[in-house]
């Protein structure tokens, strides 16, 4: 995790500025094959950037 900084986001057709962080996420492909290890990364990525998905998926 780094840092939190003030970076440009575009909302709606708008740039507006956003306290934005980055996160690594990664997987030691030696225990996790590439693709499950890959889809699960993306849903995570996904629910982190959209909370709500938790409430509605199953």
């Amino acid at each position: 995790m780094h840092s939190i900084q003030e970076r440009p986001v575009a909302v709606n057709g708008q740039v507006v500025i956003r306290p934005m962080m980055y996160v690594a996420l990664s997987y030691d492909h030696r225990i996790v094959d590439g693709k499950e290890a890959v889809s699960f990364l993306v849903r995570v990525k996904q629910n982190v950037e959209d909370p709500r998905r938790l409430l509605i998926e199953a």
